[in-house]
């Protein structure tokens, strides 16, 4: 059982690492004897986030902004310069923005959807030759992307953007999914609920409360929800799903 969700040995690239949700997976690919590569816009939190991973397990950081198509190939060539291959991507990267209806700017929906929908196509494409190095017979490369559930279902708050741009996420997730089966590589996404992070922060200080006992399981997620999510989805237990988008939301998407 131990081997069978075991990720120990593999090289791992998780975008956004150096906080939230993405930092949540880096720890846990770290602790679970992974080579995590973390990369995030900030260069010194990046470095500050690699330095105390690296007290645990193997951690270096890569700083690059995925806002548009050359930074994702220059992560990729740095990437396939240090360590040659990448057995589990995780494009975690991404941004919000709130506005009403009438006042929702356009440069929101360039932003956001160039980090949450265009740097995860353009830098699975970028490290597909490092994910086709990993691959072996019975134990693919991974592309974990993180969704949400306000692709799911509609959001209580005015991110037009942001959940149009899960929601196309999650369709990426199958349509990539149907493409790089044949050759090695699965594709999966989790969806969170309601996590303490740096986006969620506001929502959480002014709603937390309401949303955790609305939740069937009654609570906010914890670190360990997603790791163990994202850990599953790069082990061999996940091996043979493909093409899944996974609420980790303690039920709020059956509500």
């Amino acid at each position: 059982m131990n081997d069978l969700f075991s990720v120990e040995g593999k090289t791992v690239v998780v975008t956004g690492g150096s906080r939230g949700i993405g930092l949540m997976i880096a720890r846990g690919f770290v602790e679970g004897g992974a080579r995590v590569v973390v990369s995030s816009r900030k260069a010194e939190v990046c470095a500050q986030v690699a330095a105390e991973l690296s007290q645990v397990g193997e951690c270096v950081a890569l700083p690059a902004d995925l806002s548009g198509e050359e930074a994702c190939l220059g992560l990729a060539g740095e990437v396939g310069e240090r360590e040659g291959r990448v057995h589990v991507l995780v494009n975690n990267a991404g941004a919000t923005w709130g506005a009403a209806l009438e006042a929702y700017p356009g440069a929101a929906w360039d932003k956001v959807l160039d980090l949450n929908l265009k740097a995860p196509f353009f830098l699975t494409r970028a490290m597909l030759p490092l994910l086709e190095a990993a691959a072996g017979p019975g134990d693919p490369a991974r592309v974990v992307n993180v969704g949400s559930i306000d692709g799911l279902r509609v959001p209580a708050m005015p991110t037009y953007a942001y959940s149009a741009s899960k929601a196309g996420l999650h369709h990426l997730t199958r349509v990539l999914a149907r493409e790089l089966g044949p050759r090695g590589i699965t594709v999966n996404a989790i969806a969170p609920g309601p996590f303490e992070s740096k986006m969620m922060a506001e929502t959480l200080r002014l709603v937390g409360d309401q949303i955790a006992a609305a939740a069937p399981l009654g609570r906010i997620g914890q670190p360990d929800d997603m790791a163990g999510a994202a850990l599953y989805l790069a082990s061999r237990a996940g091996a043979y799903v493909t093409g899944a988008v996974i609420p980790v939301d303690g039920g709020l998407t059956t509500l």
